[in-house]
């Protein structure tokens, strides 16, 4: 009934739909297999994309030629940057979206994408012969032959939904779970574990009472996800601000005895950095509020979403605690919050391509892995797609290192270290952040994903004139010199010392507290010519400047690093040969079979003493 497809993606969640995208936009036929086409790209938790470290993620999916930045673009109500009083490195871009808006945005992308066709349906089984996948086996009986498969099913995987004392199978609220890939899986010999998470109750925006809680604005002067030439925001919605209370912690301890997450009912491990308000309640119990962010849904809808206070706890213990939040008084419930379990496998099983070591041609992306966040999976179904479309076509893989994408570091920690507690993206994760600026992400991949024939010629030549205009800036800045008479007023009014004889611009801009897009504004300073630059590459020169000695020391650590890299260990080398590395080395080295010496210098238990004798095992 359906033809031999070169990548067949199982799921339409962030994972999947970037994996969709990437694969056929690098030259592979693709089927997109989804229970419900209707919820393609659904925002399960909360309507919003990007935050610290997960905003650069962002970026570097739109550097790779990925669609989540332009869908978040389009699709936007609020744009903020933050950490803003902090470096570069850790400045973070977040949108609130529109929930609709960004699924059905997502759909006509992937409609309009050449080489993708869609199958509503639940696949039930992976055919695998001789160690290789051959196909799938569809809920309606269908064996649909295919190359390659990518797995992205999300929380669906014996998916069990929670409230209070009741539970019931689901993938999502008012939607069924999936079953028989977890036990195929398992036949194949896969390790297995199950992991949870939670989601707070939506609510009556009209039911609320915004004069009790702190309005919480978009940016004055909104930036964007995209690197292309996706609109800015022109109006924007605003958050709201709220905090719990002494009352509202002890009607949810009240319930403590009814919660699925203390009497037992729940087997899985919960998001350490994201937990649910009982849990809360509980860790800080010296803290007497916790801070709620109200956030609307979409541009037209009503419909809120009560970020801080998921919970699992009985619907009458979470309608009264509710109530006593400041403004949420009157509130009347869409509908409550939920905990989910489900099936993940642990990514030590994988290699830097996202594909099973067990299993040839099988690719795993998202939460099946073991991460929380749209950011998290949209990263890796990009680089799984990418991935499996490159080995159909009998192509070399590309694998992102550590210092050059915060993509390479989720990729690089899942499969090198595991997890046991659903992963979330931190910048303090990644150990070259300030070459991983969100800025810079064209930079440091479009050159990269162009070459494998996934980002366009338009998007490669936008990055070269950038790279131009920012080396002619700093050309500019370091030639020009300036007087103090014209330099002097504007650095007494920004508090920093004047100057007593002609100095290259540079010199003030490497000032912490002077700002080169001040200077441009600055009447004193038209001689420059500086608005005849763009902002971006404006941006760009400025931090190549005040931060030249740390990007450069990072670039010499990354380079140390990389030289470990290039050592290869062959997949069934024997550990068991070397009797100078620790017992715990060599059973981890065993397990993980790390395809680098620098990949096994970042297992846990692997000291750098055992990393000397492998170094010296191979004649390094």
């Amino acid at each position: 009934m359906l033809k031999e497809y070169d990548v067949i993606v199982v799921g339409g969640g962030h994972a999947g739909c970037e994996a969709t995208a990437a694969a056929a936009n690098s030259g592979a036929s693709v089927l997109l297999v989804t229970m419900n086409m209707g919820t393609i790209a659904q925002m399960s938790c909360n309507p919003a994309m990007g935050g610290v470290a997960k905003g650069q993620i962002v970026r570097e999916i739109d550097a790779m030629g990925g669609y989540s930045g332009i869908v978040a673009d389009k699709t936007a109500i609020q744009f903020r940057m933050l950490n803003l009083s902090k470096g570069p490195a850790m400045w973070s871009p977040r949108v609130q979206s529109d929930r609709w808006l960004f699924a059905q945005e997502w759909r006509l992308m992937l409609e309009q994408t050449p080489n993708v066709d869609f199958w509503q349906d639940t696949v039930n089984n992976v055919i695998v012969k001789n160690g290789k996948v051959e196909g799938v086996i569809t809920s309606l009986g269908l064996e649909i032959k295919t190359k390659s498969v990518v797995l992205t099913a999300g929380t669906f995987l014996n998916g069990l939904i929670h409230v209070g004392d009741k539970n019931f199978g689901g993938g999502r609220a008012g939607e069924r779970n999936s079953k028989g890939i977890t036990e195929q899986l398992i036949q194949l010999g896969f390790d297995h574990g199950r992991m949870k998470t939670g989601t707070p109750p939506r609510v009556d925006s009209r039911s609320l009472d915004y004069s009790k809680m702190e309005e919480q604005k978009g940016d004055e002067n909104p930036s964007k996800f995209s690197f292309t030439n996706t609109k800015k925001l022109e109006k924007q919605k605003s958050c709201y601000i709220t905090y719990t209370n002494p009352t509202v912690h002890e009607i949810l301890r009240s319930g403590l005895d009814r919660s699925p997450m203390f009497s037992g009912s729940i087997e899985g491990t919960g998001p350490r950095y994201c937990p649910s308000i009982e849990e809360k309640i509980e860790r800080f119990s010296e803290r007497d509020r916790h801070q709620i962010f109200v956030e609307p849904e979409g541009w037209n809808t009503v419909e809120i979403y009560v970020n801080g206070f998921s919970t699992s706890l009985p619907m009458d213990v979470q309608m009264k605690a509710i109530k006593e939040i400041p403004g949420f008084e009157n509130v009347k419930l869409f509908r409550p919050g939920y905990a989910i379990e489900y099936d993940y496998f642990p990514p030590t099983q994988l290699k830097h391509t996202l594909e099973t070591k067990l299993v040839e041609n099988l690719y795993f992306a998202g939460q099946i892995n073991g991460t929380t966040g749209y950011e998290e999976a949209a990263g890796q179904g990009l680089m799984a797609g990418l991935n499996a479309s490159l080995k159909v076509q009998e192509k070399e893989p590309l694998i992102l290192r550590r210092d050059q994408a915060y993509i390479g570091v989720l990729i690089d920690d899942l499969i090198t270290k595991g997890t046991k507690e659903p992963y979330r993206m931190f910048t303090s994760r990644a150990e070259y952040r300030i070459l991983l600026r969100q800025d810079n992400a064209d930079i440091r991949l479009t050159p990269l994903s162009h070459a494998v024939g996934l980002a366009s010629d338009e998007r490669l030549k936008a990055v070269k004139f950038k790279q131009n205009q920012t080396e002619n800036i700093l050309q500019m800045l370091s030639e020009s010199s300036i007087e103090p008479e014209i330099a002097n007023p504007y650095l007494e009014k920004a508090g920093t010392s004047p100057i007593k004889q002609k100095v290259k611009l540079s010199s003030i801009i490497s000032r912490p507290q002077v700002s080169l897009s001040d200077i441009r504004n600055n009447e004193n300073f038209n001689s420059f010519e500086l608005n005849s630059f763009d902002d971006e590459c404006l941006q760009q020169a400025e931090i190549k400047i005040k931060y030249d000695g740390y990007i450069q020391r990072e670039k010499e650590m990354a380079d140390k690093m990389n030289r470990l890299e290039d050592v290869i260990i062959h997949k069934d080398f024997d550990y068991t040969k070397l009797k100078s590395i620790s017992s715990e080395a060599r059973e981890k080295l065993t397990k993980i079979k790390p395809e680098t010496i620098g990949q096994a210098s970042r297992i846990s238990g692997v000291s750098p003493a055992d990393i000397s004798v492998l170094l010296i095992h191979f004649g390094r």
